[in-house]
């Protein structure tokens, strides 16, 4: 590369590097719901309006995204690999906080209005309380169920009518592993939520 092309290409890489810096770390205590909502107070605001929206609570939109990306807003499944060893796609089209499918994510655009992106937190978390909402009118499941909930987001509502993961052990091992985060998440919740929503009203938005 000449002198003239790495002059060229130093704007790009500035705005690469930008928003790399840009994009929200994991949080550092990812099983504290207290610390998550501590060190990233929006968070809460977020999560606390998909709760008044959907009627699905925190903990278990938290505890969602906790097992499906582990708060990382560029999370992506797996890759295929041909021969052992040549990459060749991904394992499904999952993307962001919520791991939210292409398709299922273009029907809750079109059921919205809303136009979101999956690496946005405020939008990945009134994603997954849009479909347990659905999940609760389609199907009776509480919203406070996070172990029938897990499943049928997994599974889509469909693959949970026809029990498909029954046939699963490992995925309902899974749910249960998110219905203990929620629990705990629950509990944590009770103890900071106060002291959070008083601190609402120093935020600047």
């Amino acid at each position: 590369m000449t002198g003239g092309q790495g002059l060229r290409f130093a704007p790009i890489l500035l705005i690469v590097l930008l928003l790399a810096g840009c994009a929200t770390a994991p949080p550092r205590a990812p099983d504290d719901l207290c610390a998550i909502f501590r060190e990233y107070p929006d968070w809460y605001e977020d999560a606390r309006e998909m709760e008044q929206r959907w009627g699905t609570p925190i903990q278990v939109a938290m505890a969602f995204i906790d097992q499906e990306s582990s708060y990382r807003h560029d999370a992506r499944p797996p890759r295929h690999y041909v021969l052992g060893f040549i990459p060749w796609g991904r394992v499904t089209s999952a993307y962001g906080y919520a791991q939210a499918l292409d398709g299922t994510w273009d029907d809750y655009e079109r059921a919205t209005g809303d136009d979101g992106s999956r690496s946005d937190f405020d939008d990945a978390t009134d994603f997954i309380g849009w479909y347990t909402d659905a999940s609760s009118r389609h199907l009776g499941l509480s919203k406070w169920d996070a172990y029938n909930q897990y499943l049928a987001y997994h599974e889509g509502r469909g693959g949970f009518r026809r029990g498909s993961y029954r046939q699963k052990p490992w995925l309902t091992q899974v749910a249960r592993k998110v219905e203990r985060q929620s629990a705990t998440y629950g509990r944590q919740l009770q103890h900071c939520r106060a002291e959070l929503e008083e601190g609402r009203g120093w935020w600047p938005f």
